[in-house]
């Protein structure tokens, strides 16, 4: 079995190239047609069943793994982007008058991507792996819709996991925290939102794959029945920084 690290390492620069493209072309809440249609591409080019149109612009894949099981587990990225000017000279500077990804959902959706890339060429897991691009993080409560329109009835995840960016946490630190329903992972980083190593976006991806892996081999589980409601936990706090 190849290295996770190593093996998203041959496409770190089209991760990159992806992330400073759609920090280029930010998109409100339920406006992000330019990011969903650019997502819907990299996942098709890589042979993922893509589903769209959940919550307006949201979209879901779906990875079969190499042996069959009735479990799932999903892997949440939020798209949107703030109403916000970016004032920072850089040759990906926001296209966008008022519209900028501040709080690092460009970073979120390519971690996303490198994840369901990778186990869409190794696919060494059983059950069904989603990756669910959701719009509107920052207001409408778009996660709330494409449950509310279908999401687990039509993607039966046993668990749902999600990350985010900590900015407050020096560059290089990592933490957890434990306790009740909810843990998690914080990746810290630098100033001003730019984190000292290139391959920040390997460490980003495998944190995704991690939840695939712990989840697949270590935790026993029942399927969930129409009552149940699906657990979303946020176990992997991430800083994108200026990739």
């Amino acid at each position: 079995m190849s290295n996770p690290v190593e093996h998203i390492r041959r496409y770190q620069t089209e991760l990159t190239a992806f992330r400073r493209d759609i920090h280029a072309h930010p998109e409100l809440a339920f406006e992000e047609s330019r990011t969903s249609d650019r997502v819907a591409e990299q996942l098709g080019r890589w042979g993922i069943e893509v589903h769209r149109g959940l919550a307006k612009t949201g979209l879901v894949g779906v990875i079969p793994g190499r042996r069959s099981a009735r479990r799932a587990v999903g892997l949440r990225a939020d798209m949107d982007c703030l109403p916000m000017h970016e004032t920072a000279e850089r040759p990906y500077k926001s296209r966008n008058a008022g519209r900028m990804h501040a709080c690092g959902h460009d970073g979120h959706t390519t971690m996303l991507l490198g994840a369901a890339r990778y186990l869409s060429e190794t696919r060494n897991f059983a059950g069904t792996a989603y990756v669910i691009f959701q719009p509107a993080e920052e207001h409408g409560g778009g996660g709330n819709i494409m449950v509310q329109e279908g999401l687990f009835e039509r993607f039966p995840a046993d668990e749902v996991y999600a990350l985010h960016n900590w900015p407050g946490l020096p560059a290089g630190q990592i933490a957890v925290r434990a306790g009740g329903h909810r843990w998690g992972l914080a990746v810290g980083g630098g100033r001003e939102y730019r984190f000292p190593t290139p391959d920040v976006r390997l460490m980003f991806s495998q944190c995704r794959l991690l939840r695939v892996s712990l989840f697949a081999r270590h935790r026993p589980l029942r399927r969930a029945s129409a009552e149940d409601r699906p657990r979303v936990t946020t176990p992997c706090s991430v800083f994108p920084g200026d990739l």
